[in-house]
């Protein structure tokens, strides 16, 4: 009797060691599944990677200037790597329905019937979630996040200044063009009242002093301005007012060799001279002097931005790239969370009572994972990842807790004590 014993437990612990071996073959078998699936994907999102790069890239071009709107590559290869690493991370995106459905399968043996029919919601809501948290990411995140990153908040602030300023000049010069210089003065004016009374002469606190604002870079820029009055002059002047131009014209070349001696004062005084024989010449010598007035206060700003913005940032594809993906797929991952917590809850690993209880350490460790994965420092930024963190773990707890309201009855239904 003792001998058929231990036979039988023999036999008991060969099947127990068989049905692990069978879950791992299971195991296996749809991690290949999920394999090839993310090997799929990624050869055919590889046909399209260049233009996925340049949406992926989209967030962190907008926050750099518009001259300088470009990503370097350091090495042959690294633009070939750049859009293989596209394509397999794209492959792994879109192949995260097969993910949740192999996971589904793997645990299912183990549910009750009623828990089986949740499948395909738990697939589509994984899903769906998954899609919410990139889209929240690449929309919410990122843009600020690479603002934050890539601009000082006070040459930001003077280059939207200088833009509306530059905006409202094009429009005075384009009154002076149709022979509308009243129009054209009184715009002029008043943007140069608006430009002057806030703090465009400002330098970035902290900066060198071999920063200042550039003397060379300030008279180009009013030589520039005048030359746009001149050709808007030019089209607007009577035919009898022309030859009058010639003075104009020569004080102009003046100018120009002055700056490209280096000799800026002799230069401006230069520029204000022609800007006084156009007034002149056209016959409407104050409008002249509001426009060329608002083309100096302009260049002045320029001047203050560059000295601003005496670091620029060189960004390279591989590094960006390996941020904003860290970046969605810590969001995808993030609102996966009640659908994990989920899954725990079906295969009995956590309750909701547990959940509760550790509520408070929950929040600490959202807060602290947020913490590591914004790479910025701002209060912004941190909240917009720890809120979808902290939310996604009470909308979990919610659902597990419905889930406990609800299996008494799918056990009584089964005739389980």
């Amino acid at each position: 009797m003792i001998r058929r014993k231990e036979d039988a437990a023999e036999v008991e612990g060969e099947e127990a060691r068989m049905s692990l071996f069978d879950h791992l073959t299971e195991l296996r078998g749809r991690l290949m599944k999920v394999t090839f699936a993310v090997l799929g994907l990624g050869l055919l999102s590889l046909l399209f990677a260049r233009p996925i790069f340049g949406f992926l890239m989209q967030p962190v071009l907008d926050a750099l200037p518009a001259e300088s709107r470009s990503l370097i590559y350091t090495s042959g290869v690294e633009e070939l790597n750049v859009l293989m690493k596209v394509g397999l991370y794209v492959g792994i995106f879109l192949s995260t329905p097969v993910l949740l459905w192999q996971l589904w399968g793997f645990v299912a043996p183990g549910l009750y019937d009623s828990e089986k029919r949740t499948a395909l919601p738990f697939v589509l809501s994984g899903s769906v979630a998954f899609l919410a948290g990139l889209a929240f990411c690449y929309l919410i995140i990122l843009p600020p996040m690479f603002t934050f990153l890539l601009n000082e908040e006070e040459s930001l602030a003077l280059e939207q200044q200088l833009d509306v300023a530059r905006a409202q000049s094009d429009n005075a010069l384009r009154y002076a063009r149709l022979g509308a210089w009243e129009r054209a003065e009184r715009l002029a004016r008043d943007t140069y009242g608006e430009l002057k009374g806030k703090p465009v002469d400002v330098i970035e606190a902290g900066a060198p002093q071999s920063v200042a604002p550039s003397r060379t870079v300030e008279v180009n820029a009013r030589v520039e301005g005048f030359t746009r009055i001149l050709d808007a002059s030019i089209a607007a002047l009577p035919q009898s007012a022309r030859p009058q131009l010639l003075r104009v014209l020569d004080k102009q070349v003046e100018a120009n060799r002055a700056q490209a001696r280096g000799a800026h004062d002799a230069a401006a005084i230069a520029l204000d001279d022609a800007a006084g024989l156009l007034g002149g010449a056209v016959g409407k010598g104050r409008a002249v002097a509001g426009l060329w007035a608002l083309e100096k206060e302009l260049a002045a700003g320029k001047a203050t931005y560059e000295a601003q913005r005496w670091t620029r940032p060189m960004l390279t594809m591989k590094e960006q790239l390996s941020l904003v993906l860290i970046m969605l797929l810590a969001f995808g991952v993030i609102f996966q969370l009640p659908i994990v917590l989920a899954l725990l809850g079906l295969l009995g690993l956590v309750d909701s009572r547990f959940l509760f209880k550790y509520q408070r350490h929950a929040f600490v460790v959202c807060l602290i994972l947020a913490a590591v994965l914004t790479p910025t420092g701002d209060v912004v930024n941190l909240s917009l990842m720890a809120g979808p963190m902290m939310l996604c773990y009470e909308l979990g707890v919610l659902v597990v807790w419905l889930m406990e309201r609800r299996r008494p009855q799918d056990e009584a239904a089964l005739g389980v004590e």
